[in-house]
């Protein structure tokens, strides 16, 4: 798995020197600019909700003034930490959340991004077919759909087990390791049908190749740590540097054979 997430972390910094070479940037910054506005605007008020359901569960319940009277200045600080734990995993579900919305929106794009990746790959001129674009934004929606529905299972199970004291504190690393490993999934997928892969057959091999799905969600995930520009990118590399990982594992599988 590790030697994957490597494959897939490098081929983030392969796409940058792609679509350079082959001047894909209008793929990249005009649907990269609408993602950044709405991810900023959406993240505002994220944090203002997220912000509201700790006041809720410390203040409105009475729990803070339970505390308070208690005069425990370790509980307290259990409770505090807690609290912070819990605002990042509400976090990164409403992230999730918005970001599975943006890959449902954005299959049109992401299909034919894909495609054409694969087309120069293989050294062949892109055509662009209808009916099969057709099934490729189908068959991206449905696994955006149903990645978000899986994801959000675990997530709201991690919530549960974020307000336990100490047990609760790893559970943001938990939740971000789902996280980019559905991500990833996602824009791996997107690959698969690619190599013209049925959804039996891509998830049979992204199970087993979960290395490339995991390495592709962590770099999109660290590139939203670079406000604006980062957020930019973030999506379309991440397809393109499904497509090129996808490639290179498997001419390293051919020269094993």
């Amino acid at each position: 798995m590790l030697k994957e997430i490597i494959i897939a972390v490098q081929s983030y910094f392969k796409a940058h020197d792609f679509i350079k070479e082959h001047k894909l940037w209008r793929w990249i910054f005009i649907p990269g600019i609408l993602y950044a506005i709405l991810f900023g605007v959406s993240i505002y008020f994220f944090g203002k909700s997220a912000t509201a359901v700790i006041s809720y569960l410390t203040i409105d319940t009475g729990l803070q003034s339970w505390l308070d009277k208690l005069q425990s200045s370790w509980l307290g600080f259990l409770f505090a930490v807690g609290g912070i734990v819990l605002w990042l995993i509400l976090m990164l579900l409403y992230f999730s959340l918005f970001k599975y919305l943006w890959l449902v929106i954005g299959a049109p794009l992401f299909a034919f991004l894909s495609d054409k990746t694969f087309s120069i790959l293989e050294g062949n001129e892109y055509t662009f077919n209808l009916n099969r674009y057709l099934i490729h934004i189908k068959k991206g929606v449905f696994t955006a759909i149903r990645n978000s529905l899986w994801q959000t299972v675990y997530v709201v199970s991690i919530i549960f087990l974020s307000v336990l004291p100490i047990i609760g504190w790893a559970t943001p690393i938990l939740a971000i390791m789902i996280e980019c490993y559905y991500y990833g999934f996602s824009m791996v997928d997107y690959s698969c049908e690619g190599n013209k892969m049925n959804y039996t057959k891509a998830s049979d091999f992204i199970s087993h190749h979960k290395g490339l799905a995991i390495g592709n969600g962590i770099i999109f995930y660290l590139m939203h740590f670079v406000i604006f520009i980062g957020w930019i990118f973030a999506p379309s590399y991440a397809i393109i540097a499904s497509a090129i990982s996808m490639q290179e594992l498997k001419s390293k599988e051919t020269r094993l054979q």
